[in-house]
């Protein structure tokens, strides 16, 4: 159930770049203009919204805050079927922000306590899985909505299934206690109370490991995300592509590749974190270090069956990071600081990763259009490779920080 919430979380965030060719069409909008909606405008109040709602979490019933929080997002999707120009779009955006605030981190803290450690980096692997089917989802029933009707009726509709989700999970997800299969050395001592909002800010503040993990996975997230929010515009404006294609073939690709990729990576560091720490850092970085050469071939390629052949694999490596970080930073806090800190890896990395990336994006497209009208998106694509190599240098230095000692040895 908690999937399908971040299945729905995902596809509702993604509809606007799966969608960006007829909205932007529809309202006359800029490559700049999607960028700075599909980025900044709603990464700030994604990510600053997190924080509250994630305290607030840590001191209350999760799954209450979840269900509201899915239902907030969802009439907020709806209302962005319902907008006739750019402004109102943009408040909708927003409005998607501030609900889908409270879906992660809730959930990361639920699943935390229904497994024991060892199992958590598996479980919240599946879990991760929201993304690539709600992105692959969003690509085939929002561009099929889009090719036979309109993109107003995919926001519409997609939108009022989320509303219907709201409603099963208060039906069918239960409040775990919170740190009941931690060791009593993860646990907060005998006695204490719950954990302060500046005091669990200023635990994760001082960490440089947390830090460090939430600063590589920011670094991560403007690949993914600036490169995320173009890529079916990519593939339709300078590839060739057509809608009703990119609903079967670039689907097909999203979703087994992005959620093998997340799948795996799961199991992978819960085996090798048992050997040694560093496996949380040292994982994506060779998973990054395999990806960037094949993604400069994806942005090079002339047709859109070369291009998605080359996109294969870095669509499953680039999100590596993603259940190793979340996993890492689960078994690193006490029980009841891990919805907070859950949120402030989410407000660092998207505030990184999801406000520079399609900002960044939009902006070099944009200037480069005059020069190059055929492939400005050829180009900002092109300016998204040295992040590559500052997320492999980051989680590098955090491997260097990490002590070799496996996870279960600090209990």
């Amino acid at each position: 159930m908690l999937c399908l919430v971040y299945v729905l979380n995902f596809l509702d965030r993604q509809l606007l770049s799966i969608l960006a060719k007829p909205i932007q069409d529809s309202l006359h909008l800029t490559d700049s203009q999607l960028g700075r909606i599909g980025g900044l405008y709603f990464a700030l109040f994604y990510c600053l919204i997190s924080i509250p709602v994630g305290w607030l979490a840590d001191r209350s019933n999760r799954v209450h805050v979840l269900a509201l929080a899915c239902g907030l997002w969802s009439a907020a999707t709806v209302a962005c079927g319902l907008s006739a120009a750019y402004p109102q779009l943009v408040a909708s955006r927003m409005a998607v922000g501030v609900g889908e605030a409270g879906g992660v981190p809730p959930s990361y803290a639920i699943i935390t306590d229904y497994f024991p450690p060892g199992r958590r980096g598996a479980a919240l692997g599946l879990y991760n899985l929201g993304p690539p089917i709600g992105q692959a989802l969003g690509v085939a029933f929002g561009a099929s909505i889009a090719a036979a009707y309109s993109w107003r009726h995919a926001f519409i509709v997609l939108g009022a299934v989320g509303i219907l989700a709201a409603v099963a999970v208060l039906g069918f997800v239960r409040e775990p206690v919170r740190g009941g299969l931690d060791t009593r050395a993860a646990n907060a001592p005998a006695g204490a109370g719950k954990a302060g909002f500046l005091a669990t800010v200023k635990m994760f503040s001082s960490s440089p490991q947390l830090l460090l993990i939430s600063l590589a996975c920011g670094a991560t997230q403007i690949i993914t995300y600036g490169a995320g929010n173009f890529t079916t515009l990519l593939l339709m404006r300078e590839k060739g592509m057509t809608l009703q294609e990119v609903a079967v073939y670039f689907a097909i690709l999203v979703g087994v590749c992005m959620g093998g990729g997340i799948a795996i990576s799961g199991r992978i560091v819960d085996r090798f974190s048992r050997v040694s720490r560093r496996a949380y850092a040292l994982i994506p970085a060779v998973a990054l270090a395999c990806a960037a050469p094949l993604f400069l071939g994806f942005i090079y390629a002339r047709t859109w069956p070369i291009a998605l052949l080359f996109l294969a694999a870095p669509t499953a490596l680039n999100y590596f990071y993603l259940s190793t970080a979340v996993t890492f930073v689960q078994e690193e806090v006490r029980p009841d600081q891990r919805v907070l800190s859950g949120a402030l890896l989410l407000l660092v990395m998207n505030l990184i990763g999801m406000g520079v990336g399609p900002t960044f994006v939009g902006a070099v497209s944009d200037m480069f259009r005059a020069g190059h009208p055929h492939n400005s998106l050829q180009i900002a694509f092109l300016c998204l490779m040295p992040f590559y190599g500052l997320a492999i240098l980051l989680f590098l230095v955090l491997a260097g920080v990490l002590k070799p000692a496996a996870v279960g040895a600090k209990h």
